[in-house]
Order: C-alpha cells, then sequence, then structure tokens
C-alpha cells in the first residue's frame, strides 16, 4: 500500500501543479486586460510592453500573498 500512495500523492501533486500554473496565467490575461481598459479610462496610451509589465507584477503579487499564509505553522490554543 505504501507505493500506491507514494503515486497517488505524486499524482495529485502533479495535478494541483497544473491547475495552479493554468490559474495563474488566467489571473495575468485577466489582470493584463484590466490594466489595459484602467489605463484607457485614465487617459493613457501606454506601450504593450508596459501593460504586460505591469499586469505581470500586479498578478506576481497577488500570487505571492495568496500563498504566504501558508507557510507559517499555526499557533496552538
Amino acid at each position: 500500500m505504501g507505493i500506491l500512495d507514494a503515486f497517488g500523492s505524486l499524482a495529485s501533486a502533479l495535478i494541483a501543479g497544473f491547475v495552479m500554473l493554468a490559474f495563474a496565467v488566467l489571473s495575468l490575461f485577466v489582470t493584463v486586460f484590466v490594466v489595459d481598459i484602467a489605463a484607457s479610462i485614465g487617459g493613457l496610451n501606454p506601450d504593450d510592453g508596459f501593460v504586460v509589465l505591469g499586469a505581470t507584477i500586479l498578478a506576481a503579487a497577488a500570487i505571492v500573498a495568496g500563498g504566504t499564509g501558508f507557510a507559517l505553522p499555526e499557533e496552538s490554543s
């Protein structure tokens, strides 16, 4: 049973990794759209590279902030 449990854990970790990667790419696309719309509302016309850079920084910060709390051990009450 130990070998089957190990393969199950490996498979679930790989699936979770692919799902998290898909959500990261999806959040980047949504953030690019939001940054582009916000720039046009503000009357700005930035180059596409700056829009992607701003969206990448925002998406990376959101991903890091979302995963930071899970790294700390819980305190016993």
